[in-house]
């Protein structure tokens, strides 16, 4: 055998095998879900309400409106349980403001297009949220956007943030910012949709964020002022008021049996089955509406502008038909009735006590009878003990304090009784 000859070639040396993506570490993450929950009591039930969604394309961890989060594995391993607690309260607390719906309202009002506008309201919506959110046992995570580093005052809302402040060189730094859907309202690649699984449904929301508020309502003095300003809108949230109370004029002088009335115009065709004999048939006119306007002493001059503002709004919901409209100014005394004609011309003259009973009195005496009385008051008056013989609608003016006699400092004013319909004005 000869030595030189060649032996086998040695097997080449195989590549390593690629590693495997670290898998999301749930307890680590769910420690951290604990650790929010006992920092912020209040906020347990929609933290726990929260499905998590493991996503190697989500840089964080961002939230979609349907109460999903989606978790990157990799921010997971990097971040500190007690971080990671303050962006599990982060995320859920654009979720129980609304951002998403709040931010489809901006765009469509002021015409915001664009994933760079959409940055624009995640940044915004961050510094609501995380102007007072952290301290007291939960710790800010590394990057988080603060109005003061923005160079923006505190305690503001992300509407008002929106205006404050453009994609410039100070906020490059924070390009990478994405806190999903959920945030700004933008539908992301990552997300599941309305049909994908675990989402809850809009009534399931609901109960959520009113369960929210309830605890923040109910441990007064825990919550920071933004929550607390929070959770009052969540139990009385504001009101379309002018929508309501157009919508309430309009229901009121549709309703059965209102502009309804036998005339000879046009006779009825069962005439024909009575020879010699003519017929009335029924037919309907433009409802006729008084406006009682309470001229009193406690309402002011701003509120009386709004009334004769309201007055031609009244018109417009029956039809335009100002010669249908009548106005009744009244204090501790109802003056004579005005037709309505030009808005601008009715003098409202008044200053003294409320008593609207009078002005009921006087609106069903007019001629023709209207079918449709509307007051708007501030509510501090008696009102009639009986229904009146139409449909009643009642505009309250806002008040802050329901004692105002001082001489009886223990005097509260009756409410509008429960025949009429009511809208809280303003």
């Amino acid at each position: 055998m000869r030595r030189d000859a060649p032996g086998p070639a040695p097997a080449p040396t195989p590549e390593p095998a690629p590693a495997t993506p670290a898998a999301l570490d749930r307890e680590k993450l769910f420690a951290a879900r604990l650790h929010a929950a006992r920092a912020r009591p209040y906020l347990a039930t929609a933290l726990f309400a929260l499905h998590t969604v493991e996503s190697r394309r989500v840089p964080t961890m961002a939230v979609d409106r349907y109460w999903r989060c989606y978790v990157s594995p990799a921010f997971v391993d990097r971040t500190l349980v007690e971080e990671l607690a303050g962006v599990w309260v982060h995320e859920v607390s654009h979720l129980l403001r609304d951002h998403h719906g709040r931010g489809d309202r901006v765009a469509r009002e002021r015409g915001l297009t664009g994933p760079g506008e959409r940055l624009r309201m995640n940044i915004a919506a961050d510094c609501e949220i995380n102007d007072d959110i952290y301290g007291d046992g939960l710790v800010r995570p590394e990057g988080a956007v603060v109005p003061a580093s923005l160079g923006l005052p505190a305690g503001l809302l992300m509407e008002d943030y929106l205006r404050r402040f453009g994609l410039v060189p100070l906020t490059q730094s924070i390009a990478w910012l994405d806190c999903g859907s959920g945030a700004d309202g933008l539908d992301r690649a990552w997300d599941l949709g309305p049909e994908g699984a675990d989402g809850l449904s809009e009534q399931e929301r609901d109960a959520v964020r009113f369960r929210v508020a309830q605890g923040i309502t109910g441990l007064p003095g825990s919550a920071p002022s933004g929550w607390r300003r929070w959770a009052e809108d969540a139990f009385h949230p504001p009101q379309p008021w002018r929508e309501l109370l157009g919508a309430a004029v309009r229901s009121a002088a549709s309703g059965p049996g209102v502009g309804e009335d036998y005339s000879y115009g046009r006779p009825s065709r069962r005439s024909a089955g009575v020879p010699g004999v003519v017929l009335p048939s029924l037919r309907r006119r433009p409802p006729r509406v008084c406006v009682v306007i309470d001229t009193s002493g406690s309402v002011s001059d701003t509120e009386l502008g709004s009334a004769l503002l309201e007055v031609a709004a009244i018109s417009r919901a029956v039809g335009g038909r100002r010669d249908m409209v009548t106005v009744v100014p009244c204090d501790a005394s109802a003056r004579i009735v005005h037709p309505l004609c030009r808005g601008e011309g009715i003098p409202l003259v008044g200053g003294g006590g409320t008593d609207l009973r009078t002005g009921f009195a006087t609106a069903l005496r007019t001629r023709p009878h209207p079918d449709v009385v509307v007051v708007l008051t501030d509510g501090q008056t008696p009102w009639p003990a009986t229904s009146p013989a139409c449909r009643t609608v009642v505009g309250l003016f806002p008040r802050r304090h329901s004692s105002v006699n001082e001489d009886d400092p223990d005097y509260v004013p009756d409410t509008p009784p429960d025949w009429a319909r009511v809208v809280e004005i303003g």
